[in-house]
């Protein structure tokens, strides 16, 4: 759940709960209220359970209400009932009872007043009613007048006696019971509100906070971690709200974090291997070269076929630094994407075709059998580099002559395909590879041989240069072996159709 609808959903928890709780409140003081009743009932003369309490209130004010509709209906159609006082003394015992009673004027004086109020001053009751006419309207609303510690609601109604004089009647109720209860009520009810909504909002601010405080100290712990250097410490919110989001965003920057670290360690390794290998590699014909001279200076080559000799060897010698140094700049400029590739639409049968041939024609290959097919008789046609095309076959094939230990040797070039792809297959004859390096052949430096053997080892750049080439092509390049019965290096290339063309990519 997102953060904005866990707001939303908090500011409408905080008005309905405490609106449901207030309601349930109210409910459980009205029921405290029906409990305490029992004042009222003995204020009735019911001495009963709180229940029967209850029914005797009831049954009283609905006599009283009917006794009120009886003399309405007498002020209406038989006003002079109203002087019988005969009729009057028996209604007033009934009212009494009911802790009501009525006062009949006639042209302003007391006609009749009934025993239960006789207690009221009836001038204040008229002076309050008539200051109450002089106000504004009503709207229905029942006057309550206050007589000693009474208070009594009241109604008034007029007519005309049947000799033409005005008169009033007065129902008058005494409500001093639940007068004096309202009020102590109404505290409780306050303050049962107040209590509702602390709590309420008290207990949702909590919640609320910390769904958003627990993510933030993760966070800020998470980030000390990598502050101290600890790259190992895993942050994991479980969460699907923005912190969430967050929470994994950050931890992805501390994985690519400690994988750029990781990355930068092993170019500081490969960094630090490669001025060991490059050291290694160069001291080696430098060595020779140096001896060579010395024999020359010291005279030792005191004939010509020796001085031809040592000059053969220097000249070998300093070729072999040339090559080296030349893979070693290339390998650089291509892991650098320094290399510009040219590439072109290739007949790529043909193109192996012609290269069988010129590897036959090269003196290193002169005692090597060097064949080539490929297992069908279409043409395939790849975007390739001739150049870096080339490079790709001469360093494969020249790893396989460094290795070819049988009296008869023997290299393949055959060529097939797969969906979208041309695969080339270069396999020789020579001592194989040991499991254990054969996932290795292709990174930099990387030789089987570990005392690293100049006439046999090379730079240890060939393959890695190869891998480069292919990917940078946008193929692949893997290699198949078993010690003892050769190897064979396999690299793929996109086959393209007739209608590209070729460019140049930086």
């Amino acid at each position: 759940m997102s953060i904005r609808k866990k707001l939303l959903l908090s500011n409408f928890g905080m008005v309905l709960i405490p609106l449901v709780l207030f309601f349930l409140c109210i409910m459980l003081l009205y029921g405290l209220f029906m409990r305490d009743i029992s004042t009222i009932t003995g204020y009735y003369g019911a001495d009963g359970a709180t229940r029967e309490g209850i029914a005797v209130v009831r049954d009283k004010f609905e006599q009283r209400n009917e006794l009120f509709a009886g003399i309405r209906f007498m002020v209406r159609y038989n006003p002079e009932m109203l002087t019988d006082g005969a009729f009057l003394n028996d209604m007033d015992a009934t009212l009494g009872d009911t802790k009501a009673g009525i006062v009949i004027t006639k042209n302003g004086a007391p006609a009749f007043v009934s025993a239960y109020v006789k207690d009221l001053d009836i001038g204040k009751l008229e002076s309050f009613d008539a200051e109450r006419d002089k106000s504004e309207p009503h709207h229905g609303d029942v006057p309550h007048l206050r007589n000693g510690d009474r208070q009594y609601s009241f109604e008034r109604l007029d007519f005309t006696f049947s000799d033409g004089k005005g008169g009033s009647v007065y129902f008058l109720t005494d409500m001093s019971p639940l007068a004096s209860f309202v009020p102590k009520m109404m505290p409780t009810v306050a303050g049962v509100l107040l209590l509702i909504l602390c709590l309420t909002n008290g207990a949702l601010t909590i919640i609320v906070s910390r769904s958003f405080i627990k993510p933030l100290y993760a966070l800020k712990g998470a980030a000390e971690q990598i502050k101290e250097g600890n790259l190992d410490h895993g942050l994991t919110l479980g969460r699907k709200d923005e912190f969430g989001e967050v929470g994994a965003a950050f931890e992805e920057m501390r994985v690519r974090l400690k994988q750029s670290i990781g990355l930068q360690l092993q170019y500081e390794e490969n960094r630090k291997e490669l001025l060991s290998n490059i050291s290694h590699d160069l001291k080696t014909p430098i060595t020779a070269i140096k001896g060579c001279v010395e024999g020359l200076l010291d005279g030792i080559a005191d004939t010509p076929e020796k001085r031809n000799s040592y000059l053969r060897m220097i000249g070998r010698k300093a070729e072999d630094m040339d090559r080296e140094i030349d893979e070693l700049f290339l390998f650089s400029k291509l892991d650098l994407k320094r290399v510009p590739f040219h590439f072109e639409r290739l007949e790529l049968a043909s193109y192996l075709r012609d290269h069988e041939e010129e590897l036959r024609l090269q003196p290193r290959s002169a005692d090597v059998q060097i064949s080539y097919e490929r297992d069908s008789g279409r043409n395939v046609y790849v975007q390739a580099d001739r150049e870096k095309l080339h490079r790709v076959i001469q360093n494969i094939v020249d790893n396989s002559i460094k290795y070819m230990d049988k009296e008869t040797k023997r290299i393949d070039i055959v060529l097939s395909e797969s969906p979208g792809e041309a695969v080339v297959r270069i396999s020789d004859n020579g001592a194989g590879i040991d499991p254990e390096a054969l996932p290795h052949i292709f990174d930099r430096f990387y030789r089987a041989d570990p005392s690293r053997n100049g006439s046999s080892g090379g730079s240890g750049l060939g393959l890695a240069i190869v891998k480069q080439i292919v990917e940078e092509h946008g193929g692949r390049v893997w290699a198949e072996s078993a010690p003892g019965a050769g190897t064979s290096i396999l690299f793929t290339l996109p086959i393209t159709s007739s209608a590209e063309k070729g460019g140049v990519r930086e």
